[in-house]
């Protein structure tokens, strides 16, 4: 981080996430039908890696009972500001991998790809598991995930590995000031790790940057179909559909992403 700088890069993250990440196109009404049915039999959801609320908030307005789960007290912070009128919608500050709410739920939702932080096949059996036990018999799971794109991974490997590239501008919410994303990637072939560092510039009137900061590098596991099917069902899930968008279509070789909706109906292996 350079500049003159009282804010962490996570805090940073946390502030302007609603102002950089748009919604994918369909994702929010595929959630209020999922949520829509949950809601019409007194049901109750729960959203794992809920950041800043930017769906949990809108399915509470939406009359649904949703407890939302995320290990980022700054990103709990922002979202905690955005339901304070909500009482139908609770947040907790817990791992993925390892949490006990003491109840169960007829849905869970995991948005925007936050599934690739488990990294490891125990991270993943860890956090499949717990979500298990935290659902009705029958009740629903639904992943989206990033779809791997070989040309582009292959790509990172080579010479544009660790270059950083102009990504989003966006306004932030506090300062009103233009931020400019660059972000650069790198793929390890050997894992299947994607990791990502954003670099963002803060811009005056005249477009200097009197702020940067420098996200610390995330890794995303790069997860493929087959790889999917085989961890639901070690632990012991029934997939029930698989997208390749939030319209219902289905999974292709040119889909943008990769929605697997699967249910508690097997026993724990």
């Amino acid at each position: 981080m350079t500049g003159n700088q009282e804010i962490s890069d996570n805090a940073f993250y946390a502030q302007t996430y609603d102002q950089s990440v748009p919604d994918w196109p369909g994702e929010l009404e595929f959630y209020k039908d999922l949520a829509a049915e949950v809601k019409a039999k007194g049901g109750s959801l729960l959203e794992i890696a809920c950041g800043t609320g930017r769906i949990a908030v809108r399915l509470a307005q939406h009359g649904v009972n949703v407890v939302g789960l995320d290990l980022s007290a700054n990103m709990l912070a922002v979202a905690r500001e955005k339901c304070k009128d909500l009482s139908n919608l609770r947040l907790v500050q817990a791992d993925m991998r390892a949490f006990d709410l003491g109840r169960q739920f007829d849905l869970v939702i995991i948005p925007g790809h936050s599934f690739q932080n488990m990294n490891t096949p125990r991270d993943q059996a860890d956090c499949l598991t717990c979500i298990k036990h935290h659902l009705v018999p029958g009740g629903k799971l639904v992943l989206h995930l990033d779809y791997p794109d070989f040309a582009w991974l292959g790509g990172l490997t080579q010479d544009k590995g660790g270059v950083f590239e102009e990504g989003e501008k966006f306004r932030h919410p506090k300062t009103g000031n233009i931020v400019q994303a660059w972000r650069a990637w790198w793929f390890e072939t050997s894992t299947q790790t994607a990791t990502c560092q954003t670099r963002w510039e803060e811009l005056d009137d005249q477009g200097n940057a009197v702020r940067t900061i420098v996200k610390d590098p995330v890794p995303m596991h790069a997860i493929f179909p087959f790889e999917v099917e085989h961890m639901l069902a070690q632990v012991g899930f029934s997939v029930e559909a698989v997208y390749g968008d939030f319209f219902r279509n289905p999974l292709t070789d040119k889909s943008p992403g990769m929605l697997w909706v699967a249910s508690n109906s097997a026993k724990l292996a």
